[in-house]
């Protein structure tokens, strides 16, 4: 009888654990799960409400801060400042727009830090600008997790592969969700791009990516996708279009003159900013390892040359394998040598991983990778590891940037060695065992 009663038992609970996994599984919670996280942890930084912040934030650009209109300005000014200032940058660049002041200077009374996107991005950013901030910050989030979920939905793959590729991004992108980042829309684009350009919708392709563009400059990288497809022309031609008019939108608030400033002013502050950190990047993680300075130029010449040399094999063009493994590679490059990759930026790079595993085939050694990156990047800085192992291990050494500069060699050999057009690994039955 107790042997019967605990079979029963045995049985009933395999029945509900495998209810739970068809659950987690359904791409509907995962979109319900990234729409509740965006809304809860939105309305969680408006409730912990305004903290008083010490200006500026190192570090800022150099020659920006030497500048005379900034010198001793705001050095050691206290303002009462919000927990979610990306969203306030953001969100004023629209007024700022308007009323016809700099985009790229600092303003202490209502952000610390400088705006660093388009005017056509704080243009668009007018449709938030005058929502209460719980309101607006909510859809912003949202937009960036609901974004990431359609485009995962666009690849490849079968509908498990996808929704674990969703869980496993899924810590990076509440970072971004923390911090109120754009990385999650930015990586969206991407890969939104790239799916339409697998159905030759060109149109949409180009639109993704120049707005990609318009919001962070090294968006740009997409547009190495137009030469793995026919209709190059049309391509070129689209992407032209979508440039000049979002170029142009601005002038629907703003005269011609200042938007031109506008453009001079953020060419100024860009070229400062390149000169300032090596952030979470393969050049940080060389300074920090190996005592490396100075190296950002050179570990970017070397970045772009090995990125490239993966385009000779012309014969690979074809290969929908190797087109995801470019686009794996393109979406961590941009984080890994990037001198001001941080921590929210992370969910492009461990997307990047996520699509490079299900477009291989299975392996012991690829899930050894994976579970690193998961680990080390994804969880190194959370309460899995204890605050004495982060300030003396995780933060100093670049933790979080390790596993990812190891993925991109493994992309990297993978690109090089791939010697079939195969189709993807993970498009197999939806009960395919590979996936467990």
């Amino acid at each position: 009888m107790w042997a019967a009663n605990c079979k029963l038992a045995f049985v009933n609970c395999d029945r509900m654990w495998q209810s739970i996994k068809k659950l987690l599984f359904k791409p509907e919670f995962l979109l319900l799960v990234f729409s509740v996280a965006a809304i809860i942890i939105s309305i969680q930084l408006i409730l912990l409400g305004t903290h008083p912040f010490t200006l500026p934030k190192p570090p800022y650009p150099n020659d920006i801060m030497n500048r005379p209109e900034y010198m001793n300005l705001f050095i050691g000014q206290t303002n009462v400042l919000t927990e979610y200032n990306n969203y306030m940058i953001f969100k004023y660049s629209f007024f700022h727009l308007v009323n016809g002041t700099n985009l790229y200077t600092i303003y202490p009374a209502q952000h610390w830090d400088f705006y660093k996107y388009s005017p056509t991005f704080a243009l668009l950013m007018g449709v938030l600008a005058y929502l209460p901030n719980v309101i607006g910050l909510s859809i912003w989030n949202l937009l960036n997790g609901v974004a990431l979920f359609f485009a995962i939905r666009m690849l490849p793959f079968n509908s498990k592969a996808q929704s674990i590729l969703m869980w496993f991004v899924a810590n990076e992108l509440l970072t971004c969700f923390s911090n109120s980042q754009s990385n999650g829309l930015m990586c969206a684009l991407i890969i939104a791009a790239y799916g339409c350009m697998q159905h030759s919708k060109f149109m949409w392709a180009t639109l993704w990516l120049v707005l990609a563009t318009y919001i962070k400059v090294y968006g740009a990288i997409g547009f190495c996708l137009f030469l793995f497809y026919p209709g190059k022309l049309k391509f070129v031609g689209y992407a032209v279009m979508w440039t000049i008019i979002f170029a142009a939108l601005p002038l629907t608030v703003t005269p011609l003159h200042t938007l031109v400033w506008q453009y001079h002013n953020w060419a100024d502050l860009m070229i400062a900013d390149a000169t300032s950190s090596t952030g979470l990047s393969v050049a940080g993680w060389l300074e920090s390892w190996f005592g490396i300075q100075n190296s950002k130029t050179y570990v970017t010449v070397i970045g772009i040359l090995l990125f490239l040399i993966p385009f000779v094999r012309i014969n690979q063009y074809k290969n929908e394998v190797y087109r995801l493994l470019i686009l794996a590679s393109m979406l961590i490059w941009v984080i890994i040598f990037n001198h001001k990759a941080e921590s929210p930026t992370y969910i492009i790079a461990v997307t990047g991983v996520g699509i490079w595993y299900y477009a291989m085939p299975k392996a012991k050694w690829r899930m050894a990778v994976l579970w690193m990156v998961l680990i080390f990047t994804c969880l190194g800085t959370t309460d899995l590891f204890p605050m004495y192992v982060k300030q003396h291990f995780i933060y100093p050494y670049k933790i979080k940037a390790f596993p990812c500069i190891v993925a991109w060699c493994v992309v990297l050999a993978d690109l090089l060695l791939l010697k079939t057009a195969e189709i993807p690994a993970a498009r197999v039955a939806e009960t395919g065992d590979d996936l467990k």
